[in-house]
C-alpha cells in the first residue's frame, strides 16, 4: 500500500526532489538533455498542426466541405491553443510537467483520432469539435509544458533549451506533411487521422512520462557565480506579472512579430509569383524551404540570446525585418527576394523560441508556465489578425505591395517598443544593484 501511495504521489503531485542538504546536484535523477529530448518529442507531435493544409483539398473534394470550414478547423485549433495556454498555465505549474504532458497527449490524441471519426461519419461539426477544440486544448497545454520545465532544467542556457523544444514545433511540418500526404494516397483520409493520432498519443505519452521538475536548488552551486550578473530581475506570480508594463510590452512585440510572420506564411506562394515572378512550382518549393528556416531560426536565435541577451535579440529581429519588409515590394531579383523571406521567417520562429527565456529573465521562473500562457494569447490574436489584414488589403488594392508596407510600419512600432522596454529593464537592474549593495 505504501508503495502504491508513494507512486501515486510521484506521478500526480510532481513535488520537487528534496536533496537533504548536501550537494543539490546529487539529488538529480534524470539527464537534463533527455528531458530536452522529451520536450522536443512533444513539440514535434503538436507542431503537426502546421501541416493541416495537406488535408485542405482532400477534405473539400471527398467530403464536399467548404474551404472556409476546413480552414476554420485550423483557426479554431490556434484559438484554443492560445486560450488553453492562458487559462491552464496554472494547471501546468501546480501539477508539474508529467501530468500536464499526459493531459496534452490525451487531448491532442483524442482530437486527431476524433477527426478520423468525423470523416468516417461525415460530420463537419465533429471535426471542428475534435480538431479545433480538443486538439487545440492539447496544443496549448503541450506547448507550454516542456518550455516551463526546460527553463528550470537549464538555468545556464535558457535560450538554447527552449529553442530546442520550440524548434521541434517549427520543423514538424517538414516531417508530417509528406507522411500525411503519402498515407492519404494509400489508406484514405480517415485512416490517416487514425494512424497519426495513435503515433502522436504514443509519442507524447512516452515523452511526458520522462518529464519532471528539477531538484530543489538544482545547479545552484554551479551557476550562482556565473549567473550573478544576469540574475532574474524579479520573481513574480502570474497575476502580478500581468499588472506590469513590461508584460504588455512583451505581449505587443510577440503579437506584431507573429501577425506579420503568419500572414507571410499564408500568402508566400502567390506573393512570390506576383512580385518576383516565380512559377507555381518554384513558389511551392520556396514555401517548403521557409518551413526549414522557421525551425532553424528558433534554435539559432534562441541560442544567440544566451550570449547577447533577449532584449538585444528582439531589437535585432525588428531592425532586420523593417529593412526586409520595405525591400520586398521592389525586389524583383528572385534569389534576393527569397533570401529576404527566409530571414523574416527565421525571425518569426526566433520570436517564439526567445520569449520563454525573456519571461524568465524579467519575471523569474516561479510561475513561468502561467505567464507564458498569458503571453501566448498574442499568438491566438495574431492568428486572426495577420491573415485578415493580408486578405483585406490584397482585395482592396489587388496587390501585396501595400500589405508589405503596412507590415513594415508595424514592425517599426515593435522596434520602438523593444527600445521602450529597455528603460524598464534598466530601472529594475538599478533597483537590483541597490538592494544588493544595501
Amino acid at each position: 500500500m505504501s508503495f502504491v501511495l508513494g507512486e501515486r504521489r510521484f506521478l500526480f503531485k510532481q513535488e520537487p526532489i528534496k536533496t537533504k542538504g548536501v550537494n543539490p546536484v546529487a539529488g538529480k535523477r534524470k539527464n537534463r538533455w533527455l528531458i530536452a529530448l522529451s520536450a522536443v518529442g512533444i513539440h514535434i507531435s503538436i507542431g503537426s498542426v502546421y501541416a493541416w493544409s495537406v488535408f485542405t483539398n482532400p477534405l473539400q473534394e471527398e467530403m464536399g466541405w467548404d474551404l472556409f470550414w476546413v480552414n476554420f478547423a485550423f483557426s479554431l485549433a490556434i484559438l484554443f491553443l492560445g486560450l488553453s495556454a492562458a487559462f491552464l498555465g496554472r494547471f501546468v505549474e501546480k501539477y508539474g510537467p508529467r501530468v500536464s504532458g499526459l493531459t496534452a497527449a490525451g487531448f491532442f490524441g483524442a482530437g486527431v483520432l476524433g477527426s478520423g471519426l468525423a470523416v468516417t461519419v461525415e460530420s463537419l461539426i465533429l471535426l471542428l469539435i475534435s480538431y479545433g477544440v480538443f486538439g487545440g486544448i492539447g496544443l496549448g497545454i503541450g506547448y507550454i509544458t516542456p518550455v516551463s520545465s526546460l527553463v528550470k532544467w537549464f538555468p545556464d542556457r535558457r535560450g538554447l533549451a527552449t529553442g530546442l523544444a520550440i524548434m521541434g514545433f517549427g520543423f514538424s511540418a517538414v516531417i508530417f506533411s509528406p507522411l500525411q500526404e503519402a498515407l492519404m494516397g494509400t489508406v484514405g483520409i480517415a485512416n490517416t487521422f487514425f494512424i497519426i493520432g495513435i503515433i502522436f498519443l504514443c509519442f507524447m505519452t512516452a515523452s511526458a512520462l520522462y518529464l519532471e521538475r528539477p531538484p530543489e536548488g538544482y545547479m545552484q552551486d554551479k551557476t550562482q557565480e556565473k549567473t550573478k550578473k544576469k540574475a532574474d530581475l524579479s520573481e513574480l506570480i502570474a497575476n502580478e506579472a500581468v499588472k506590469t508594463r513590461r508584460f504588455w510590452f512583451l505581449w505587443l512585440m510577440l503579437f506584431i512579430n507573429v501577425t506579420c510572420g503568419i500572414a507571410i506564411l499564408a500568402v508566400a506562394a502567390p506573393m512570390g509569383e506576383e512580385i518576383a515572378g516565380l512559377s507555381s512550382a518554384a513558389a511551392a518549393t520556396m514555401v517548403g524551404i521557409m518551413g526549414f528556416f522557421n525551425g532553424l531560426g528558433r534554435i539559432i536565435w534562441a541560442s544567440v540570446s544566451d550570449y547577447i541577451g533577449r532584449a538585444n535579440v528582439y531589437t535585432t529581429f525588428f531592425v532586420i525585418q523593417v529593412a526586409a519588409y520595405f525591400m520586398l515590394p521592389v525586389m524583383g531579383q528572385v534569389i534576393v527576394f527569397q533570401i529576404l523571406l527566409f530571414i523574416i521567417i527565421s525571425c518569426y520562429g526566433g520570436g517564439f523560441a526567445s520569449i520563454p527565456a525573456y519571461i524568465g529573465d524579467l519575471f523569474g521562473t516561479k510561475e513561468l508556465g502561467a505567464i507564458h500562457g498569458y503571453i501566448l494569447t498574442a499568438w491566438a490574436a495574431a492568428g486572426l489578425a495577420g491573415p485578415s489584414i493580408s486578405s483585406t488589403v490584397r482585395e482592396a488594392t489587388q496587390s501585396y505591395t501595400a500589405t508589405l508596407y503596412i507590415f513594415g510600419v508595424m514592425i517599426a512600432v515593435a522596434l520602438l517598443i523593444s527600445f521602450w522596454i529597455r528603460r524598464d529593464i534598466n530601472l529594475l537592474k538599478r533597483k537590483q544593484r541597490q538592494e544588493e549593495a544595501g
